[in-house]
């Protein structure tokens, strides 16, 4: 086993595969900006993806996402070092105007995008009329989460590539993709959502906003820290979502993740704060015909991306071309750091009780 300090040099990763390595998914990396982006791609990310600072995508936060200009200069950047670029235009488009997601895609096209992450079957229609060139990945929004429902989108829309919700056992996920000719992305590494993707309605309850019409499931516009009587409150949209003590570690407060009272008890009653990590399970997503491991964390820093790229590159390199695969120790360690709540599981891949 190679010394993992090594794997995770500083250096832009080279990206020559191995001939007689097994089939190595590709490593889809967040970018909520250029600098992020530039450092994915050293890390070396195969693909980023990224949104428009605008409604268009799923993670609509002020102070990420790109402009126009920045998404040339990331495409170039990534093309220089034979990385693509995914455009997520993963949100519903708006009933009374669709006009602005189409304008999206005709310009993704122009700059150079690789591939559209998509949910919205009108959006999915255009694209394949206007662009038939372009590659279209069914966004995790659609919440397709059977064979049939991505063969649908594969006939009507010429879908690629299929992002899996985060809810199937490890065993499903192989039946789906011995089922369809799509290739198959799931998430690996970062946050996890309790809800059908997307589609929040306890987000859309407390603020009037979802991440599949706004982008966002708690707009920062709404986000309320209140410090009394030796604690701090996190508010959204005056609703209390946890209260905290002066040094306890807080999180960005989310509906489904709050602490709230029930039957007497103040506990997470949906969702602790956690993340997903399957680096222990990734021969066995290799073996089943994954073709992409996603990295969640847009709205997160680019050193959060820079070194979750750099564990997860190592990780597959390894997984690829070896056998007997075990998860090093320091790899773990150097994730929790970046876990929600230092805390990460297997979420829904693994099911003792099934």
């Amino acid at each position: 086993m190679p010394d993992s300090s090594t794997a995770l040099a500083a250096a832009p990763v080279p990206r020559t595969p191995d001939p007689g390595a097994r089939r190595a998914p590709e490593l889809v990396c967040p970018a909520g900006s250029l600098r992020a982006l530039e450092l994915a791609v050293d890390a070396g990310a195969d693909a980023v993806y990224l949104g428009l600072r605008d409604a268009t995508n799923a993670r609509n936060f002020a102070g990420l996402n790109f402009d126009h200009s920045q998404v040339r200069a990331g495409v170039e950047h990534a093309h220089a070092q034979g990385a693509k670029v995914l455009m997520a235009l993963n949100t519903f488009a708006d009933a009374g105007d669709p006009s602005p997601w189409l304008r999206a895609v005709d310009r993704a096209a122009e700059l150079g995008a690789d591939a559209l992450i998509v949910a919205d079957t009108a959006v999915l229609s255009h694209a394949s009329r206007y662009h038939p060139g372009l590659r279209l990945h069914l966004s995790v929004q659609a919440s397709a989460t059977s064979h049939a429902a991505i063969e649908f989108y594969r006939r009507h829309y010429g879908i690629q590539r299929a992002v899996l919700p985060r809810v199937l056992t490890l065993s499903q996920v192989a039946q789906v993709i011995r089922n369809t000719s799509v290739d198959i992305e799931v998430f690996g590494f970062g946050s996890l959502c309790v809800m059908v993707e997307g589609r929040c309605v306890l987000s859309s309850y407390a603020t009037g906003s979802s991440p599949n019409h706004a982008g966002v499931c708690s707009p920062p516009s709404a986000v309320r820290w209140i410090e009394r009587d030796g604690t701090v409150d996190a508010r959204l949209n005056g609703v209390l979502i946890d209260r905290y003590a002066p040094s306890e570690p807080r999180g960005y407060p989310t509906l489904c993740k709050g602490r709230f009272v029930v039957g007497g008890q103040r506990d997470y009653a949906l969702e602790e704060p956690t993340s997903l990590n399957t680096l222990d399970i990734l021969p066995q997503l290799i073996e089943a015909g994954v073709k992409a491991i996603k990295i969640e964390g847009r709205q997160r820093s680019p050193a959060y991306v820079a070194d979750v790229t750099r564990v997860w590159r190592a990780a597959i390199d390894l997984a690829a071309s070896q056998e007997r695969y075990t998860t090093p120790a320091d790899w773990t360690a150097r994730l929790s750091r970046w876990s929600e709540g230092q805390q990460h599981t297997l979420g829904a891949y693994d099911r003792p009780w099934r």
